[in-house]
């Protein structure tokens, strides 16, 4: 059947979009051919106008766009614009900001003073379309494109420079071949997906077949099951689920957005406190956590209940083992078991083994396997610990650190070593990765909690009771035993390749286990912890948000943290110039669709000068609630000065653009999404969410902690280095020349990386 144009039209922007996340560009093969050509007039016209947004095409790339339509070009084009913004406001509050105006705490004051006790409609000063009057002698109204006292913006202006950065993003081809193979890839991914890749899937099962091959998570499992449902293939659904742990992942996730079963308590918390303000009046946590409340409630139509009930019914499981699953969650359960009338169904002739279930959980008529676990660790009995630890390898892997601290290395590691064959590949390089910062007294972790923010805490206060030497000795002990076996299941992999090239900058960039990104990346993406080179003198933040949206009061913020040896300084809407930093003026209402923008612009040199250490950069909603969806943050870096309009301050240049995040919603206050490192001249990109309505109200422990978390990763290097020395593989340094090729292209798919984590 012939779809319509419309429909065709949107099928491409979203595989469009897809590739552009990978630095490709998809044209299906029905427009790839290999004649002969000559470049024509419409084609480098495209290149040209794709040139000015910051990106270049290969060869393979340019051959395929000359055999596509115009209608093809324009689409392309239109989903270059739409991703790098140019299509958005990003017009400032002051004009050519990098010039500051020098308003004053004393300018807002007399404004205040003077709008408040206003008697008359005469009063001396300007009044402007906000209905703010402005004294004369406080604020320059010159320099301003909206009203200065309440951030209400009344000029939107057009981005001026483009093209400024000499470097370009060079994209690549990708056929039916590469979706078909990114499919696969993250589908296997052994690690779980970040939300660009979760949006990247869920394009891929609308227009690819479905898949047949195993799928390794269990959040990826939850939109495959999603795909089959919505199509009605209830009985491939019920095929996936294999514990009743996945059936309830599956309704939260329906019912939340959540694929992680973050509890409903922690849900209202942030929701509430996500609402409080510094002003006592504008406070709203007790109305934001009941309507919190009412959105968890539970309600199922017959329809609903009847296919969970035959879910449940249906596994494949023995009851107190299903029970025992249960267990850990038994509040919730219990609230699913009343909406979805699991009782009444387990009545009900052929699903005995639904009421067998109910009655066995009901009252709680199983053994808890955690519940011996603790009784013989309390009993300081590691024999039968151990025996029972060894049952389930994943969680003997989780609870490696804490046994070694509790029982000694001498009995912990062995007992671990013999199953450490069964244990996911994931969590091997993860105990790897984090033992020196586990096993380091003077260490504060970073943590992030389910559904909550990242925290710093100190170490495990067994820690105190062993030596430094004994502490080393444990660090050794883990990081051997777990490079041992992943070089013995690398070995045992079939291999016939001799040679292998591993890209220097694979050493870099540090393997994708433990973060779940929520930010969407609609640029080339990269993985948390890559360090960004800035080429030139100055690094350029933005924002830019409400667009689409009716104008509104919106105050979202940007601040840049200066972080100095002994000390820290601000530049955010209440200190808009400081050593190094400048600020482009405080916004707070959105204007009518178009939405608005705020940038920061850092002084490298300056910044050296002064002796700063770090630059963290940050941006958080002031207004009640959570960022707003859609908001884009990042910043800008080139080899060249970067101009900021002197009529408008629109500072944005898409070719400028190093890195770039886009919120889609969920319960972030404040993120900080980037870190510069002053004298290495870096930025390091992450993603921390923290609470508070101030962009300096993150802890910078716990910023410290990442960072350290980060450098401890393994990279990605490294581990290709252990397989090539446990598959005997000679490294060489030419591409062409190597059986096996791991390059900066290969890496750009974080799903087909995970795929060296052999289990």
């Amino acid at each position: 059947m012939q779809l319509p144009q419309f429909l065709r039209s949107v099928i491409m922007k979203q595989l469009l979009q897809v590739s552009l996340r990978q630095q490709a560009i998809y044209v299906p093969n029905a427009a790839i051919k290999t004649n002969p050509h000559t470049l024509t007039p419409v084609t480098a016209c495209l290149v040209a106008n794709i040139a000015k947004l910051g990106f270049g095409v290969s060869e393979a790339l340019l051959y395929a766009l000359e055999y596509t339509s115009t209608a093809f070009h324009e689409e392309l084009l239109e989903l270059l614009k739409e991703v790098t913004g140019t299509n958005k406001n990003w017009t400032p509050l002051v004009k050519g900001w990098n010039n500051p105006t020098h308003e004053t705490l004393g300018d807002h004051l007399v404004t205040w003073f003077v709008n408040a006790f206003r008697t008359s409609d005469k009063a001396p000063g300007v009044e402007l379309p906000c209905g703010h009057l402005i004294p004369e002698g406080t604020f320059p109204l010159e320099r301003y494109n909206g009203c200065p006292f309440c951030g209400t913006p009344f000029i939107a202006g057009d981005i001026e420079n483009y093209g400024q950065n000499s470097k370009v993003k060079v994209l690549e081809l990708w056929t039916d071949k590469e979706l078909d193979s990114m499919l696969n890839a993250l589908l296997a991914s052994r690690t779980a997906l970040d939300a660009t890749q979760r949006e990247n899937l869920q394009v891929l099962l609308q227009y690819l077949p479905a898949p047949t091959g195993s799928i390794a998570m269990k959040e990826t499992l939850m939109l495959v099951i999603d795909m089959y449902i919505a199509e009605g293939s209830d009985d491939k659904a019920q095929a996936l689920f294999n514990s009743p742990a996945d059936i309830m992942r599956y309704l939260w996730y329906k019912h939340t957005g959540n694929l992680q079963l973050v509890q409903p308590k922690v849900i209202v918390e942030r929701t509430a406190k996500n609402n409080g303000h510094l002003h006592k009046p504008l406070d709203k946590r007790k109305v934001a956590a009941q309507e919190a409340k009412e959105k968890l409630k539970l309600k199922y139509n017959r329809t609903e209940c009847l296919r969970v009930a035959k879910w449940l019914n249906g596994l494949d499981m023995d009851t107190e083992k299903m029970c025992e699953i249960m267990h850990p969650k038994r509040a919730m359960w219990t609230r699913f078991i009343r909406a979805l009338r699991l009782i009444e169904y387990g009545k009900r002739k052929d699903f005995e083994r639904l009421g067998a279930l109910m009655e066995m959980f009901c009252k709680e008529k199983y053994d808890v396997w955690q519940g011996w676990v603790n009784h013989f660790r309390v009993g300081l009995d590691a024999d039968n610990a151990f025996e029972l630890l060894k049952q389930r390898p994943g969680m003997f892997a989780r609870s490696l650190f804490s046994n070694m601290l509790w029982f000694g290395e001498g009995a912990a590691v062995p007992a671990f070593a013999e199953v450490a064959g069964k244990v996911p590949a994931r969590l091997l390089i993860t105990l790897a990765m984090y033992a020196d910062n586990y096993f380091d007294k003077d260490v504060q972790r970073t943590v992030k909690p389910l559904g909550g923010v990242s925290k710093a805490i100190p170490g495990n206060q067994l820690l105190s009771i062993y030596t430094d030497e004994q502490l080393t000795a444990m660090k050794t002990a883990v990081t051997e035993m777990c490079m041992k076996e992943m070089g013995r299941r690398f070995a045992s992999a079939t291999n016939e390749a001799r040679t292998i090239f591993i890209d220097p900058l694979l050493f870099k960039m540090p393997l994708a286990i433990g973060d779940r990104a929520e930010t969407v990346q609609d640029l080339p993406s990269a993985l948390m912890g890559a360090r960004f080179p800035v080429e030139g003198d100055a690094v350029r933040l933005f924002m830019q948000w409400g667009t689409g949206l009716p104008a509104q009061h919106l105050d979202m913020d940007l601040s840049a943290v200066i972080v100095y040896a002994d000390k820290k300084d601000v530049c955010s809407y209440s200190n808009l110039v400081t050593t190094g930093c400048k600020h482009s003026g405080d916004i707070r209402q959105v204007p009518d669709k178009i939405g608005t923008a705020e940038y920061i612009e850092l002084e490298l040199n300056t910044l050296v000068k002064a002796d700063a250490r770090y630059v963290v950069f940050t941006c958080n909603a002031f207004s009640n609630g959570a960022i707003t969806p859609q908001l884009a943050v990042g910043w800008m870096n080139s080899k060249y000065p970067m101009k900021i309009s002197a009529t408008t301050g629109v500072a944005y240049d898409p070719a400028c653009v190093q890195h770039q995040v886009r919120i889609t919603g969920g319960l972030t206050k404040g993120l900080v999404f980037g870190v510069l490192d002053v004298k290495q001249r870096e930025v390091i990109w992450l993603e921390m969410p923290f609470s508070g309505q101030l962009g300096g109200d993150f802890n910078m422990k716990a910023v410290n902690g990442m960072l350290a978390r980060l450098d401890g990763k393994m990279s990605i290097g490294a581990l290709l280095s252990v397989k090539a020395e446990a598959q005997q593989l000679v490294v060489v340094n030419d591409e062409a020349a190597a059986d096996e090729v791991y390059n900066q292209v290969w890496a750009r798919d974080a799903a087909a990386v995970t795929q060296l984590l052999i289990d």
